[in-house]
């Protein structure tokens, strides 16, 4: 890499870790119920929110009630969102006259959006009406992000207490996400992606003639919309759905280096600081930053494979004579599938860091990836997207990964194992490997059904290893919440709607709900007093043992289908 690249890289990690702490222990206040700076603005309304919803914000949940609350609100969110794509034919807001969305996609659809995943089957500005995109995407966008954060809440306060029951009250902590944390990010976020020139206007689209026009095309049309509103909860949430259909490569939805900056940033920033918000809550910031240091380091270590991969020159390119060679602002390689204005560099940081979090938007096309590059991508998410994961998704996942760190550790010393306080047995560890083992069962299922039925077959457009690729990652996203694509797999047909749909759901709830019941599990256990035997978890042996634990169950389960894939893939062109 040229200076130019390593400065670009450093000064986003250098920025991320600065807003890591200020916005963690933000959160955590939140969460404890203590007063915020904007509590005299947001207090009232938060109140309010309450009265007219018949809550008490003093009642609390068990983790059985608290999980069907969550399980009621998205239910509701799925229909009210697939309804929503039924009918937008003769519903307002709808300038283009779009029609209504067929039913296998909408079901698909309202899936994704509910299950915080955002795959898209379609071309967000020719298929939804804008009511469609703000009353539906826009509104799940945040409830599927608040329910993720609500979860690991009440994951929290199940080890913080003992000897208790309740873990919370869900209608709060989704209140309180959405009104405190996503709100006001989302509020300045979108006004920051507005003065780079990103489109907020409820206009119909724009037909504008032509600089050069050529013999029968002397206009196009413009599409607009009130995009940069989702595009910053899209983000934020580690949702990831796109206004338009190339997602954040189209330059209304990223038009900038500034803007680019800025949307990379705000993907991992709420997973970053949640590590910081979970080790203030526990009385400990040495957990968080131990969690983060591992994410990290992963992290780290994927991104330098994915530039270094893109970065080499495509023997085939070479081989017809296509020039690859260096320039000032991009320091040679793979330029397909990549948008100039942000280069090698940048693209394979936001291809990184968009499947680290369950976001999944897109600013180059993960398809046109060398085959090590695409694998990278590829393997964070059937990691679980730990790494960092989504908005409290991601760092429940990561607890589960320490629960069976913790577990195994403890058997090879012969001492009944522990983690803050609280001892793991046979039941946590149940519920942790169900949350480890369903992305697996699902992805790998529902590939090889895929690849064996005619209906899956025909849909394959590449031949040989690529085309296994492309399957692969498409229910590695559905399968782990991501929502990204490898493109180049005709994935809008009722196979594909309907099989990934099922992917996207359990790979979402089965998670969910088993988190809680291990946070149902660890409140009513009394703490134990810390002794010399007790495993220490913020030191460097356990942030290493830990990142052991997860490559070797990440090599474990994906590596044979990964050799089917990239990497044989890998070999053939580079034999």
């Amino acid at each position: 890499m040229n200076t130019y690249s390593w400065i670009q890289l450093g000064f986003y990690f250098v920025v991320l870790v600065a807003l890591v702490k200020p916005l963690g222990s933000y959160m955590a206040k939140v969460y404890q119920g203590e007063r915020t700076f904007l509590d005299p603005v947001l207090a009232p309304v938060e109140r309010f929110v309450y009265h007219i919803s018949g809550i008490n914000p003093r009642s609390e949940m068990t983790w059985k009630i608290y999980a069907v609350a969550m399980l009621m609100l998205n239910i509701l969110g799925l229909i009210v969102v697939y309804l929503l794509q039924r009918l937008q034919g003769i519903l307002p807001l709808n300038p283009q006259g779009l029609g209504a969305v067929s039913p296998d996609s909408a079901w698909n659809t309202a899936v994704s959006f509910t299950s915080n995943t955002n795959w898209q089957g379609y071309g967000g500005e020719t298929t939804m009406s804008y009511l469609t995109q703000m009353l539906g995407m826009n509104v799940q966008n945040f409830v599927s992000a608040a329910t993720g954060m609500a979860v690991l809440v009440a994951l929290i306060r199940g080890i913080v207490r003992h000897t208790a029951k309740e873990i919370g009250n869900f209608w709060v902590d989704m209140t309180r996400s959405v009104l405190y944390i996503l709100l006001p990010l989302s509020l300045v976020l979108a006004l920051a992606l507005v003065s780079q020139g990103v489109v907020q206007t409820f206009s119909q689209y724009q037909t504008v003639s032509l600089i050069q026009p050529s013999a029968g095309n002397e206009a196009q049309v413009i599409a607009v919309g009130p995009a940069a509103s989702q595009i910053a909860i899209k983000q934020l949430g580690t949702n990831g759905g796109g206004f338009f259909g190339v997602n954040s490569a189209h330059p209304f939805e990223n038009p900038t280096p500034l803007s680019n900056l800025i949307e990379m940033l705000s993907i991992l920033l709420i997973p970053a600081a949640l590590c910081y918000t979970y080790g203030k809550m526990v009385g400990d910031t040495r957990q968080g930053w131990a969690l983060s240091a591992a994410m990290t380091v992963i992290f780290v270590m994927v991104l330098g494979l994915a530039v270094w991969s893109e970065q080499r020159c495509n023997p085939v390119f070479a081989a017809i004579g296509i020039d690859q060679t260096q320039t000032n602002i991009n320091p040679g390689g793979n330029m397909e599938g990549k948008e100039v204005r942000f280069g090698i560099v940048n693209s394979a940081l936001w291809a990184t860091a968009t499947t680290a979090a369950s976001n999944g938007s897109v600013n180059s096309m993960h398809d046109s990836y060398m085959p090590l590059g695409g694998l990278v991508p590829m393997w964070l998410m059937q990691l679980g997207e730990i790494i960092y994961g989504g908005v409290g998704s991601g760092l429940y996942g990561m607890l589960a990964f320490v629960i069976i760190a913790v577990f195994v550790s403890g058997l090879m010393v012969g001492r009944t194992p522990e983690y803050l306080g609280k001892k793991i047995e046979a039941y946590e560890m149940k519920m942790a490997s169900i949350m480890i083992l369903v992305p697996v069962v699902v992805v790998l299922v529902g590939t090889a059904v895929a690849v064996i039925s005619p209906a899956g077959k025909a849909m394959i457009f590449n031949p040989s290893a690529h085309g296994f690729s492309e399957v692969l990652y498409a229910f590695s996203s559905a399968g782990n919440n991501n929502g990204s694509a490898f493109a180049g797999l005709g994935a809008n047909t009722p196979f594909y709607n309907t099989a990934l749909g099922i992917a996207m759901l359990f790979a979402r709830y089965w998670l969910a709900i088993p988190t809680l019941a291990i946070a149902g599990s660890l409140v009513r256990k009394k703490k134990v007093p810390e002794s010399a035997g007790t495993l220490p978890t913020h030191t460097p042996l356990f942030i290493a043992w830990l990142i052991g634990v997860i490559i070797i169950v990440g090599a474990l389960s994906f590596l044979p289908a990964l050799a089917l894939g990239p990497i044989v893939e890998h070999l053939m062109i580079f034999r």
